[in-house]
């Protein structure tokens, strides 16, 4: 398995020297500065990548990601010039030899934590969901009346409580932790900003953006079969609906549809394993074996689920997830394809990691610390060469 490493280009407090240390070989990024919808022109593409080769070593292998824009997935207007210059954009990545494609449908937000620094036993702290916040948010701070009937009465009765002794500071840190999954330099909502947002999904419900998504998928994946890209799909994070908006990429019948209503293998999956395995029916595991064949590219990270529906992001081996099991699917699956000449390593890289030593205070991108995700790499890289000395004996 190749290990790779997500660098947010010039927008990262980490370095490529730095990267360099970890170990990986592979760099996972993307161009933030240009706008949803726009082109990626080939000559900046090119000096991205020129960048990274001057390291010596480490070589763009996945784009993550090259985003849809939002139109796309409400339906919007007339989406003839959008899926052309997402085209546009996938062949002037090929041109530059990046074939590997990471994206997601996620309706507004990109990964959604209500904390992001929840401390961690022994020191350092995580990324934590937490539904009593959630709550706080949608029915006290937006002031979703829909949204009351989405929570237990415990939960609404907690969220009340927690509300009413919350400061502004407090509620502006919320509503920061919940805007920092969107990517690069993103604009984040203020609280008025994210209701206008969420006015123009209104009517949207599980069947239209389906709907949307197939006309997505029917639009791209040819160009991408013809370029030799491999397009995959990051799964909803968390996987369930948020904000009352509807969510499609979470669980094994959503991903037997994505696969089935465009049946090619340029259209696959990242298997995510912390973002599938933070909801209670999800066996992550047998999802990778089920779906192993159109596995493109990994993220592994781990989390410990709660009985109310939050979770935490655990160190990567010690989360609810069995990651050895996942790894030895994984590997038979790449052992699988160098026998029947289909394909090179299956690409993967150590996601969120704890914030631990002297990250703390750093600043570096919300769940993306230098030394934890380190930490990451090598327990992971230890599982791998494990298995593969064992299936060598």
């Amino acid at each position: 398995m190749m290990e790779s490493w997500r660098w947010f280009g010039p927008l990262d407090g980490i370095t490529l020297p730095e990267i360099m240390q970890t170990g990986a070989s592979g760099i996972v990024t993307a161009l933030h500065n240009i706008p949803y919808g726009e082109v990626w022109p080939e000559q900046a593409i090119a000096e991205r990548s020129a960048e990274i080769a001057t390291t010596g070593r480490l070589k763009w292998v996945v784009v993550e990601s090259l985003p849809v824009d939002e139109r796309i997935k409400r339906g919007e207007g007339d989406l003839s010039p959008l899926f052309a210059n997402y085209r546009q954009s996938m062949a002037n990545l090929a041109a530059c030899g990046v074939k590997t494609i990471c994206y997601n449908f996620m309706p507004l937000l990109d990964w959604t934590r209500t904390r992001l620094d929840a401390p961690v036993a022994g020191g350092g702290t995580a990324l934590r969901f937490d539904q009593t916040e959630m709550a706080v948010l949608e029915v006290f701070m937006l002031g979703r009346e829909a949204a009351a009937t989405t929570y237990s009465s415990n939960i609404l009765t907690e969220a009340s409580v927690r509300f009413n002794a919350m400061t502004a500071e407090d509620k502006d840190s919320l509503l920061a932790s919940i805007m920092a999954g969107l990517p690069g330099a993103y604009d984040r909502y203020s609280l008025a900003g994210l209701r206008s947002a969420l006015e123009l999904y209104e009517g949207i419900d599980h069947a239209a953006l389906r709907a949307n998504y197939h006309r997505f998928l029917t639009e791209i994946i040819p160009t991408a079969a013809d370029l030799g890209i491999r397009v995959c799909v990051h799964p909803d994070d968390p996987p369930r609906n948020i904000l009352g908006l509807p969510r499609i990429v979470s669980n094994a019948a959503d991903i037997a549809w994505i696969l089935d209503t465009v049946d090619d293998n340029a259209n696959g999956i990242t298997l995510c394993s912390g973002s599938l395995g933070a909801h209670a029916e999800n066996d992550v595991p047998e999802i990778a074996r089920q779906f192993a064949d159109r596995i493109h590219f990994a993220h592994l990270r781990n989390v410990k689920k709660e009985a109310d529906g939050s979770f935490q992001e655990a160190s990567h081996l010690a989360g609810d997830t069995d990651m050895v099991a996942l790894i030895g699917i994984l590997l038979d699956e790449e052992s699988r394809r160098k026998q029947a000449g289909q394909g090179d390593d299956i690409v993967f890289r150590p996601d969120h990691g704890h914030e631990l030593l002297y990250d703390i205070g750093r600043g570096t991108h919300p769940g993306y610390p230098l030394v934890g995700r380190m930490r990451g790499l090598a327990e992971l890289r230890g599982v791998i060469h494990a298995l593969s000395h064992e299936w060598q004996r």
